[in-house]
């Protein structure tokens, strides 16, 4: 049997917001699949890193659109420019650091979708912040990220 799911026309809900100090929107959302995949992209200026983390319930595919992105997977790091693909799966730390001066620009696999209300929970949305992210209060986003089985496990990269 094939399913048909409807392209999307940008909505407020599909609009860009602020998260960690770059930019995230969500191309196809979980509601749009069954909630089986979720996919985002992600703005981040040049430096931008996550603290470690792992999804105890999500598979994730980066795609590097644009810049130079090195992702740490378990202990393992992956060097990537345009066009290529890493895989972080459930249960095993991860991170990456942006490594271009212009920034870079990531398509984000997440499967299944329920971690996209991660991001909107703790993302502001841009036209309320203006061209500059706003600060935000990493404190407060490690402690939302147990309710969606979401763990830090270390800091940032830095290189």
């Amino acid at each position: 049997m094939t399913r048909f799911f409807p392209t999307f026309e940008p909505t407020p809900e599909r609009e860009p917001f602020w998260f960690l100090g770059g930019q995230a929107r969500i191309l196809l959302p979980g509601s749009a699949t069954e909630n089986r995949l979720s996919l985002m992209e992600f703005t981040d200026p040049a430096g931008h890193a996550p603290p470690h983390h792992v999804h105890e319930d999500e598979e994730e595919v980066w795609f590097v659109l644009d810049g130079e992105v090195t992702f740490f997977v378990g202990d393992r790091r992956h060097d990537l420019t345009p066009g290529q693909v890493a895989y972080g799966p459930r249960g095993v730390p991860h991170s990456y650091l942006v490594r271009s001066p212009e920034g870079a620009r990531l398509a984000v696999l997440f499967s299944p979708a329920w971690i996209e209300e991660y991001f909107r929970a703790n993302g502001t949305p841009v036209a309320e912040a203006g061209d500059l992210p706003p600060a935000f209060d990493l404190g407060a986003v490690v402690a939302s990220a147990a309710a969606f089985h979401l763990r830090v496990t270390g800091p940032p990269p830095t290189s």
